[in-house]
This record gives C-alpha cells, sequence and structure tokens, in this order.
C-alpha cells in the first residue's frame, strides 16, 4: 500500500472548537477550490503566471486544509475522547472493504 505520512503540529494560542474548526475547513476548502478553479482559468480570468508556480500556489491551499482537518482531529482528541489513531485503521479497513485499496 502506497501511503502518505504526513505530520501537522497542533497549533497554539487558539482555542478552536468543532463548530469554529469545521468552518474553517470549509472555507480552506473554499480556498483551494478557488485556486484551482482561478489558476486553470475556470473564472473567466486570464492569469499569467507559470505553471510550476500555479501548482505550488495549489500546493499551499492543499496543505492549509490538511492543517485544518488535523487541527479537527486534536479537538476531537482533546475536547470528546476520539482515539484518532483506532479511527484510522477503521478507516483503512473500510477502504479496504470497498476496494478502494489492494494490498
Amino acid at each position: 500500500m502506497n501511503t502518505k505520512i504526513l505530520s501537522l503540529p497542533k497549533l497554539n494560542q487558539l482555542n478552536p472548537t468543532l463548530e469554529s474548526t469545521a468552518l474553517k475547513l470549509m472555507e480552506e476548502a473554499g480556498e483551494l477550490a478557488q485556486a484551482i478553479g482561478k489558476f486553470r482559468g475556470l473564472s473567466g480570468e486570464k492569469v499569467n503566471m507559470p505553471e510550476d508556480e500555479v501548482l505550488r500556489q495549489i500546493a499551499r491551499e492543499l496543505l492549509d486544509v490538511a492543517q485544518t482537518a488535523v487541527t479537527m482531529m486534536f479537538v476531537m482528541e482533546d475536547n470528546y475522547g476520539i482515539n484518532i489513531d483506532e479511527m484510522l485503521k477503521e478507516h483503512v479497513d473500510k477502504l479496504l472493504q470497498k476496494g478502494y485499496l489492494d494490498l
């Protein structure tokens, strides 16, 4: 199984809630979609940026989404006692059962 390991920090100086983090996640996902649309010409704008810079900007937005998702995982663990490691195993099992993974 090919995996991507991503380790992002728990942010300090913040007191996120489940609700505020969910809203932030949607905001960041919207910014990712906006970047893809804008830089791919789907918004009708002409963007004169080199392809590698376009892809780097999209990757930056994607990492903002990932950071916010990880923040939400910390909120789930800290405030609600959810074991994300256990949930990850269940998630992989679900992917296997649906045929999305070959081992």
